[in-house]
């Protein structure tokens, strides 16, 4: 929540600030308020021992305000004066026992309270250590896992840059002293398909695993045409394989465009003719009979 008011200005005080700052309230009158330090650029942190709530003056200046259950994180705005003083107030607890205690954060220059830790009574201190330990071993567990998955990023995209080409053929054993076969598929091969599209042009290929297709077809509708599931099939209607299409950009009405179709079969499969469907998302397509791989 934001409270707005005009910061109160005094003179810079120049006593030293702690690092660390503990308020135990049950030895002090929580009326009486606490004055905390605080320096632009300089984190300072609160540690509450019960779920606290928070009402900052000025809110909308500050760098950053980062709210936990039990924590409260604060970056300083950049044009605090020397003696600016702002009002932080809280409320502990829940319900009836809920306590409301009240900060004055005052501006330092180049030296702030780190760390401020807030106990309402003696016994929750060990259990707030406790706790603050827990976090504290959660969070390196979130950055060692932040790095790792870091790491595992670079690797992929060293591995996906390095992907392609024959190598990877050869490493899949793809590719052979055979080589890869191609051929250019008649046009009488490929009839049209509910007028939607003509064949244009087209070559087959075959290495040792796998056999593809790629054609080059017209778009004579109106829509923008992009293959999204394909089959091939073998005289006897038994699919081939899983057919894996690649189209870099869907074909314009009334344009030329191109895709490759692509299926795992050994050069003991895929042979004699095979009839070749392709459709979009709406179903529209062309159904291509008679393709013979080389």
């Amino acid at each position: 929540m934001l409270l707005q008011g005009t910061p109160l200005l005094q003179p810079p005080i120049a006593a030293a600030c702690k690092e660390l700052q503990r308020v135990e309230l049950a030895l002090a009158p929580a009326a009486a308020g606490w004055e905390i330090c605080i320096s632009p650029g300089l984190m300072t942190n609160f540690v509450f021992d019960a779920p606290v709530q928070v009402e900052l003056q000025d809110e909308v200046r500050f760098l950053e305000v980062a709210q936990g259950r039990g924590t409260l994180s604060l970056l300083p705005p950049p044009d605090l004066m020397p003696g600016e003083r702002l009002r932080l107030t809280t409320r502990l607890g829940n319900g009836a026992n809920q306590q409301r205690v009240t900060f004055s954060l005052v501006a330092h220059l180049g030296q702030a309270t780190h760390q401020v830790e807030v106990y309402r009574d003696q016994r929750s201190r060990e259990s707030l250590w406790q706790e603050l330990a827990q976090e504290q071993a959660e969070n390196r567990q979130l950055r060692d896992e932040r790095e790792q998955m870091r790491t595992q990023i670079e690797r992929l995209q060293v591995k996906l840059e390095q992907s392609g080409g024959i190598r990877d053929l050869l490493a899949h054993r793809a590719l052979s002293s055979r080589g890869i076969q191609y051929g250019e598929f008649s046009r009488k091969e490929l009839i049209r398909s509910e007028g939607i599209l003509t064949y244009e042009w087209g070559f087959g290929y075959r290495s040792d695993k796998s056999i593809a297709a790629e054609l080059g077809l017209k778009n004579l509708s109106p829509e923008p045409w992009t293959a999204v599931v394909g089959s091939l099939v073998d005289a006897q209607g038994n699919e081939v394989g899983r057919v894996k299409l690649r189209q870099e950009t869907p074909i314009a009405p009334n344009s030329q465009g191109s895709l490759i179709v692509e299926v795992d079969a050994l050069r003991t499969e895929g042979l004699g003719e095979l009839t070749l469907s392709l459709k979009d998302e709406s179903s529209r397509g062309i159904t291509i009979p008679g393709l013979t791989f080389p």
